[in-house]
């Protein structure tokens, strides 16, 4: 029994590191207002005329 318990946690942590490793993983949840990355770009803000 402890075999499978060390196994799953062995398994758990190898899982972790991985996603760690892969750049940009969101587990977050369930997102209803994902935007396109190109459409995350803060662009820089437009200055007005005369300032």
């Amino acid at each position: 029994m402890w075999k499978i318990a060390v196994g799953f946690l062995v398994f758990a942590a190898l899982a972790l590191w991985m996603l760690s490793k892969g750049g940009d993983v969101d587990i977050g949840g369930e997102k209803h207002d994902v935007a396109p990355p190109a459409a995350t770009i803060d662009k820089a803000p437009e200055k007005a005329p005369g300032k």
